[in-house]
C-alpha cells in the first residue's frame, strides 16, 4: 500500500470532504432529519485541520455515514452521497479512502440524471481533479478513472499492489 506523508493525506481528506459535500444535498434533501454524513464530514474536517486523530470517532463517524447509506439504499443518489462521506472521514485513517470519496460522489452524480451522466460526471470529475492540490493531480486521474463508454459512462479505481 502506498504511504503518503502526513499533509498529504490531511490534503486528501479535505479534497475527499469537498467531493462529498458538493453531492450531501441529495442525501439531507431526501433525508433531512439524518445528519450523520454531515457529521462524518465536520470529523473529517476537524481531524485535516488539528491533526488530532481519535480512531473511535474517525471510526464512529464513518460506520455511521455508512449506515445511512445503507438506509437510504432505495435511492441511489442520496446513498451514495453517504457512502462518499463516510470514505472521506475515513481518510484520516487510510488516505486512500479519499479515492473512494470522489467514486461515490461521481456515482451519486450518475445516479442523479442518468440521461445525462457521460456528461455531469465528466464535469464533476474534472471539478474533482482541479480542486485538488497539483502536486496530488497526477495520483487522483491513475486512482479515478472515468471512462465514456459510448453513452455511458464508467467508474471506478484499479487495484493493484499500491491500493
Amino acid at each position: 500500500m502506498k504511504k503518503y506523508e502526513k499533509r498529504d493525506q490531511q490534503a486528501m481528506a479535505i479534497w475527499a470532504a469537498d467531493c462529498a459535500e458538493r453531492v450531501l444535498p441529495l442525501f439531507e434533501k431526501a433525508y433531512p432529519q439524518d445528519a450523520r454524513p454531515r457529521t462524518a464530514l465536520e470529523v473529517c474536517r476537524t481531524w485535516a485541520q488539528t491533526g488530532v486523530f481519535r480512531m473511535a470517532e474517525i471510526r464512529g463517524a464513518s460506520l455511521a455515514a455508512h449506515a445511512a447509506a445503507r438506509a437510504a439504499k432505495e435511492n441511489h443518489a442520496a446513498c451514495y452521497a453517504a457512502r462518499a462521506a463516510g470514505q472521506a472521514v475515513a481518510t484520516a485513517h487510510v488516505a486512500q479512502h479519499a479515492f473512494g470519496s470522489a467514486l461515490y460522489a461521481l456515482k451519486a452524480i450518475a445516479a442523479l440524471d442518468m440521461v445525462q451522466a457521460a456528461v455531469s460526471v465528466v464535469d464533476e470529475y474534472e471539478w474533482q481533479v482541479q480542486r485538488a492540490p497539483a502536486r496530488l493531480r497526477p495520483e487522483i486521474r491513475k486512482r479515478v478513472i472515468v471512462q465514456k463508454c459510448g453513452d455511458k459512462i464508467a467508474i471506478k479505481i484499479p487495484k493493484d499492489k499500491d491500493y
